[in-house]
């Protein structure tokens, strides 16, 4: 049975709706006794005398829809009449009023009277029938699509804490069935991809046809209609002018007109910001220094720029994680320290939370503000010399890349000057994928360590490490093993068969935040073990983190601060940075220097120059 049923006019309708019924009410004249078995007079056939015909005012509940008429007994009939009618009016005012974060849905989204609504019904009732029945259909079509934003909107604030960029982000949505595909399988995409599209097909359609029914209604009772709004309204601007709360929610709401001016702000704004970007991008303090000048602080030194996927402030800061997570940095420190190891640690403000690793990496390598995919294309379509690019200008360090989240063709590694690319399929691993992750960070840099660091002979290397276990959703978890036992990585079959699953973790909040700390205490004893395992005089180590998690394991906690660390044994590499008042150690104070991420690529070249860093020196992208 269909949810909605259309109203059929005859050719000579007139304006008040003295007309067939739009549920397909029996026409006027049909005796009781035919009414109630369903039947109908044969096409074009006269009333009976004395038939009064159907008024504006007849109640809805008492004609049964077209179905109901021939399948239904009348009072049946009318339930279902009523029923579709109050389900069409829920439709309609949910698409209204339900708001586009999901920490905002509660039952007092819902007591409130939605001004876009009152116009729009105030707007049907003066429209003529044909403009009114396109204005109607129109309507339904456009509330299916704002539903469909505020829920895409709902995910966006999960993962990323802003809402959907309807310029930018469309790359993101194939981004999302890839990690769904990666974490779930093949047969996990499909079903989350077609859910999808049935929602939205079936959110255009029941939403139209919702308008076009309670159009029709009101056309029907018109007296009551134009009453009831012209009570909304009054009503609507009295809870505007006494600020009528209900549990702290305004009654009176233009929530969705003002959505929607945001959104066609943010849509100039992005607009705007390619002309931004392009004069910020032509401003390189180091565009026209020799090469011989470039970091002659570290000439000989094997740099490593590692980043840990999702490593953010809450990992350190947060009362639930602070513990276990301090305990591994205390540790960790002790033991470099023992190895001959010092290390400084602060903190770097990404401009990306919860996911957009790449945009984070982009905006640390190239010192631009690189907030959107729009700035990402724009940076690596350009001729912008990146951190990575400026150590193979000098021609004195082998370039390599260790990304084993890349699992296609990655053009942007050329444009990060990187001289070699070592992706998922290049690392030797014969293992499993630990959901999203491909390769554990134990194998990848025991991987580096074969493929580059160990080899004799070689000339310095700078590297650019990826380390991806601690990558959405983490679950399962690779453990540590003995480095010798790794192997071609086949070993971790068993180990992933240790831990958890996904889909059981992520019901329960509390076990995501503790899957999440784990993977963070698994990535950087990898990391830590590794430079006391093959570190040596020459090793020059800057990992840090790329941006928060999810609001689900930040918990509340809108800040975008993530820790970075240099290591060294070298003391003189620690001296060109003694300026930047860093914390001793691998754990950065809470009140350690905060920096943009943007800020640091400058920072670094200016500290490891001919020159030095003057003690105290600042840099554009200070952040507060």
């Amino acid at each position: 049975m269909s949810l909605f049923t259309r109203s059929r006019r005859s050719p000579d309708a007139t304006e008040d709706g003295a007309d067939g019924d739009g549920d397909g009410a029996a026409p006027a004249g049909t005796t009781g006794a035919a009414a109630a078995s369903g039947a109908t007079p044969a096409a074009g056939a006269a009333p009976a005398a004395g038939a009064e015909p159907a008024t504006e005012a007849e109640p809805a509940a008492a004609r049964p829809g077209r179905f109901g008429r021939w399948l239904l007994p009348p009072r049946a009939a009318r339930g279902v009449t009523v029923g579709t009618t109050v389900l069409a009016g829920a439709l309609v005012l949910f698409a209204l009023l339900v708001p586009n974060r999901l920490e905002r849905l509660s039952p007092d989204a819902f007591l409130r009277l939605p001004a876009e609504g009152i116009l729009l019904a105030t707007l049907l009732l003066a429209l003529p029938p044909r403009p009114r029945r396109i204005t109607a259909a129109v309507s339904g079509v456009l509330l299916g699509l704002l539903t469909v934003l505020k829920l895409v909107d709902m995910g966006f604030h999960q993962v990323l804490a802003r809402p959907f960029d309807l310029v930018l982000d469309w790359i993101l949505l194939d981004d999302a069935a890839d990690f769904v595909r990666e974490s779930f399988g093949r047969g996990g995409q499909v079903l989350a991809v077609a859910g999808v599209i049935v929602l939205f097909v079936s959110l255009l359609v029941l939403m139209t046809l919702a308008t076009v029914r309670l159009t029709d209604l009101m056309v029907r009772h018109r007296p009551v209609a134009v009453r009831t709004t012209l009570v909304l309204g009054v009503a609507w601007i009295t809870c505007v002018t006494l600020g009528v709360r209900v549990a702290g929610v305004p009654v009176a709401t233009k929530g969705t007109a003002e959505m929607l001016g945001n959104r066609v702000e943010q849509v100039r704004a992005g607009l705007r910001d390619a002309r931004v970007f392009e004069e910020q991008a032509a401003v390189d303090a180091f565009a026209r220094t020799p090469p011989d000048r470039l970091l002659t602080g570290l000439r000989g030194k094997d740099v490593l720029f590692t980043f840990i996927e999702s490593y953010g402030r809450v990992a350190i800061d947060d009362p639930a994680m602070a513990g276990p997570v301090g305990e591994v940095l205390t540790e960790g420190t002790g033991r470099l320290r023992s190895a001959g190891f010092a290390s400084r640690s602060g903190w770097l403000t990404s401009p990306v939370t919860g996911a957009g690793s790449w945009l984070a990496h982009s905006t640390f390598l190239s010192g631009l503000w690189i907030k959107n995919q729009q700035r990402y294309r724009s940076l690596t379509t350009s001729d912008r010399m990146t951190l990575t690019n400026y150590f193979r200008k000098t021609g004195d360090w082998r370039t390599v890349g260790i990304v084993p989240g890349v699992r296609r063709a990655w053009p942007e590694g050329e444009f990060f000057g990187l001289d070699h690319i070592y992706d998922s399929e290049h690392l030797g691993y014969h293992g499993p994928y630990f959901s999203w992750t491909p390769v554990p960070d134990q194998f990848s840099l025991e991987a580096f360590e074969r493929l580059e660091h160990g080899k004799e002979d070689r000339e310095p290397i700078m590297a650019e490490i990826i380390l991806a276990s601690s990558h959405n959703p983490w679950s399962p978890i690779a453990r540590m093993i003995d480095w010798d036992d790794l192997g071609d990585g086949s070993v971790f079959h068993g180990i992933k068969k240790e831990g958890t699953d996904p889909k059981e973790v992520w019901k329960d909040p509390e076990k995501v935040r503790t899957e999440y700390r784990r993977a963070i205490e698994y990535s950087l004893r990898s990391l830590t073990e590794w430079v006391e395992r093959y570190g040596d005089e020459d090793t020059v180590l800057v990992f840090l983190g790329d941006h928060q998690p999810v609001p689900t394991v930040t918990a509340g906690d809108t800040r975008r601060d993530v820790p970075v660390t240099i290591v060294a044994r070298d003391e003189k590499v620690l001296d060109r940075v003694e300026g930047w008042g860093w914390t001793d150690g691998l754990r950065p104070a809470p009140d350690a220097p905060r920096w943009g991420m943007d800020a640091f690529r400058d920072r670094f070249m200016t500290a490891f120059g001919p020159q030095g860093a003057p003690s105290g020196a600042s840099a554009p992208g200070d952040r507060p």
